[in-house]
C-alpha cells in the first residue's frame, strides 16, 4: 500500500465508508418490500443480484475467470458451499429484521470477528496471541448472559455469524474477485430461486405483480442494493490498508444496532446492554491487539538493515542467446 497516492486512499476510504454504511443502513430497505414474504424477498434478491452482476462484469468484460472455474471441479464445489451458506445468512437476516430483531442481527456481526477467530483455531489450527484468546472467552461470556436474558440461546445472531464466517472462509479458498464470486454463487441459486417465484406465481401468491409497479421495482432493485456495496468494498480494498478495514467493518453492525434502537424501537432491556457491553468489550481487546500487532510490525520493518546495492554482472540478454 506504500505506492498508493493520497488521493488513491481518500477514494478507497470513501467507498470502505459508503459500502459499510449501505450494509448498515440495509435493515431500512426490508421492510419496504412487504407485503413480500421473507423467502419471496430472498428469491429476488438472488435473481435480480444475478442480472446485475452480469451486466456489470459485460460492461467491464471480465469472464476468463468462469471458464476456469468450470474446469476445476474443487473450486466450483466450494462456490457452491459459498452459495449455500450466504443463502441462509440472507434468508435469516431478511426474517430477523422484518420481524422486529434489527437488533439481535446487529449482535450477528458484532460477534463475527470472534467466531472468525474461534473457527481458525479449531479448523486451521491457528494459534492465538494472549488478547485474542481474552476477546474470545468475553465473548463466549457475551453470549452466556445474552442467553440468560433472553431465555434461550440468541440464535439469530449464532446463525448470522457462524454463516457469516463460513462464507469468508470458504471464499477464501476460492480466491475469486468480490463481484466474481457473487456472479458464481448466485448463477447457482438462480434456477432454485427462479423455480419458486415461478411457482409462487402459478399459484397466485406473488407480490411482483400484484403490488403496482413500484412494489416490482422495489424487488428489482434488491439486485443493486447487493451489489452496490460489494463493488465499492472491492475498490475500498485495493486502495487502504486491512487494519482500516478491519476498523471500518464495525460500521455496519453500529449502524445496524443505531436503527433498531432509535428506528425500529426494540427494547433493550439491562441484561441485553450488558451483553452487548461484553461483546464491544471483546471487540476493543482484538482492536487493540491489532493495532499494536501492526505497529510492532512495522516498527520491526524499519530498523531492519536496507542491503547494500550489489553492482550487477553485464549478461548477454535472453533475446540474444
Amino acid at each position: 500500500m506504500a505506492d498508493i497516492s493520497k488521493g488513491e486512499r481518500r477514494t478507497g476510504l470513501v467507498n470502505g465508508f459508503a459500502a459499510y454504511g449501505m450494509w448498515g443502513l440495509v435493515p431500512l430497505f426490508w421492510p419496504l418490500l412487504k407485503p413480500a414474504g421473507s423467502v419471496e424477498i430472498l428469491a429476488h434478491r438472488m435473481v435480480w443480484s444475478l442480472a446485475f452482476v452480469a451486466l456489470a462484469l459485460v460492461f467491464v468484460r471480465r469472464w476468463a475467470w468462469a471458464g476456469e472455474l468450470l474446469r476445476q471441479p474443487r473450486r466450483l464445489a466450494l462456490v457452491a458451499v459459498a452459495a449455500a451458506v450466504i443463502t441462509v445468512n440472507w434468508g435469516v437476516y431478511i426474517w430477523s429484521v422484518n420481524a422486529g430483531h434489527v437488533v439481535e442481527a446487529s449482535l450477528g456481526y458484532f460477534i463475527n470477528p470472534l467466531v472468525t477467530i474461534a473457527m481458525g483455531v479449531l479448523l486451521l489450527k491457528e494459534r492465538l496471541r494472549p488478547a485474542q484468546w481474552a476477546a474470545v472467552g468475553v465473548g463466549f461470556a457475551a453470549v452466556a448472559v445474552l442467553t440468560v436474558g433472553y431465555g434461550q440461546p440468541p440464535w439469530i445472531s449464532l446463525v448470522l455469524a457462524f454463516s457469516f464466517a463460513t462464507y469468508g472462509l470458504v471464499k477464501k479458498k476460492v480466491n475469486l474477485g468480490g463481484i466474481e464470486s457473487l456472479a458464481a454463487e448466485t448463477a447457482i441459486q438462480f434456477l432454485p430461486a427462479l423455480g419458486y417465484l415461478l411457482w409462487l406465481s402459478g399459484h397466485g401468491e406473488s407480490s411482483f405483480t400484484g403490488h403496482g409497479a413500484g412494489h416490482a421495482a422495489l424487488l428489482a432493485s434488491t439486485g443493486i442494493v447487493t451489489a452496490v456495496p460489494l463493488v465499492c468494498f472491492g475498490a475500498a480494498a485495493i486502495r487502504v490498508p486491512l487494519s482500516t478495514l478491519g476498523l471500518l467493518q464495525y460500521l455496519a453492525p453500529v449502524f445496524q444496532f443505531l436503527c433498531g434502537i432509535l428506528y425500529f424501537h426494540e427494547a433493550m432491556p439491562a441484561e441485553r446492554w450488558a451483553g452487548f457491553a461484553l461483546v464491544w468489550l471483546a471487540l476493543a481487546l482484538l482492536t487493540w491487539d491489532a493495532l499494536r500487532t501492526a505497529r510492532r510490525a512495522a516498527q520491526a520493518l524499519a530498523a531492519a538493515p536496507v542491503p547494500r546495492p550489489v553492482t550487477p554482472v553485464a549478461e548477454t540478454p535472453a533475446s540474444q542467446v
